[in-house]
């Protein structure tokens, strides 16, 4: 079995609720935060499966098609080929905000299904994301828990916390 960094998207890979950005809805909207590509592409040459995991509301509220998410990930995957990096999956729930769903995180069925596609040791495993939903849905898919950011109050519940995906990535492959 191997192991794998489950990444939030938003927030972590990219650019939300900034100057720039109020939400990702068409690729025009993506914008990878600094060190992003260097980071997964360390993840990637350590052996890692690193695979997306996403609440995606927009879709369920009509701001955006499932094309348009499909289009944004595409964006995603072309702008970290320039680093030399890739994503081994991604998986997103496209229900509304505030719908009790086994996919929508905090709840871990994104993380279990890629898991047992994709064979992967959850307990050796990490789920990295910069909101509290990211770190309850890996505490309840069995993984350890890295809170990304700076917020003190959000990074007390994680096992581990980094200001950003490439410390995380760093310390994890060095």
């Amino acid at each position: 079995m191997s192991k794998a960094v489950f990444l939030d998207r938003d927030g972590v890979i990219n650019e939300v609720l900034t100057k720039r950005v109020k939400f990702v809805n068409t690729p025009d909207d993506f914008y990878l935060l600094d060190g992003v590509g260097e980071g997964i592409r360390k993840l990637n040459a350590s052996g890692c499966k690193v695979f997306v995991v996403t609440n995606q509301g927009g879709v369920g509220l009509g701001f955006m098609t499932e094309q348009d998410l499909h289009d944004v990930h595409y964006r995603m995957e072309s702008d970290l080929a320039r680093f030399g990096a890739y994503i081994d999956d991604i998986a997103y729930c496209p229900d509304k905000p505030h719908v009790k769903s086994w996919y929508r995180k905090p709840s871990p069925g994104m993380i279990l299904d890629l898991a047992q596609k994709h064979r992967i040791d959850l307990a050796s495993s990490y789920m990295a994301g910069d909101r509290d939903p990211d770190i309850l849905a890996g505490r309840n898919a069995g993984t350890k828990t890295v809170f990304l950011g700076n917020d003190k109050k959000q990074k007390e519940k994680a096992d581990l916390h980094f200001p950003t995906l490439l410390s995380f990535a760093t310390w994890l492959t060095d």
